[in-house]
């Protein structure tokens, strides 16, 4: 799968339009799910769907240089931009309710197909990194916790949180690797 989505994203990069419908058919559930998760509003998450994947078009030529997988970097844009959309329509007071309610809830259906599909290897990966930095992952990528949370969170400067979750994904994606 891992590989079908390197190749996708690729030839998006060149510009090729059955590529994108095909990328977006393997992936729009997941990250329509990472989207609602964080909006917790279908049509704001179906927006922000479309806005990923405008980003994607755009930008698929830096996915080779970035070091994650194909599903992580589409989840990262697909939060990312979810967030800055809560951003853009809530105050900040808001926005920290809102992730602490989203720290709350149990699996979403997303983080369910993923747990079932890697489960026991993602765990093993999980549990070779530092436990703060994994705390960081889950909180960050399972939990929609933006950067400024988790360095409130563990009381952590901004940009060692950052640097923190880069080093982490990139252990992750080696050890995934294997």
């Amino acid at each position: 799968m891992s590989d079908n989505l390197e190749r996708l994203i690729g030839n998006v990069a060149l510009g090729d339009r059955k590529a994108f419908s095909a990328l977006y058919d393997a992936t729009c559930t997941k990250l329509f799910g990472v989207a609602l998760r964080i909006l917790n509003d279908r049509a704001s998450a179906e927006d922000a769907l479309q806005e990923t994947y405008m980003k994607v078009w755009r930008h698929a030529d830096r996915y080779a240089a970035n070091g994650l997988s194909p599903m992580t970097w589409l989840i990262t844009i697909a939060r990312n931009t979810a967030i800055d959309r809560l951003r853009r329509v809530q105050s900040a007071e808001d926005v920290d309710a809102m992730a602490e309610r989203l720290s709350d809830k149990g699996p979403s259906p997303e983080q369910a197909v993923v747990a079932r599909s890697e489960a026991g290897r993602i765990a093993r990966c999980l549990d070779e990194l530092d436990p703060k930095h994994a705390a960081a992952v889950r909180w960050a990528y399972l939990d929609g916790l933006s950067y400024a949370d988790l360095a409130r969170k563990l009381d952590t400067p901004l940009n060692t949180i950052r640097t923190w979750l880069r080093r982490a994904l990139l252990s992750l994606q080696e050890c995934m690797s294997r």
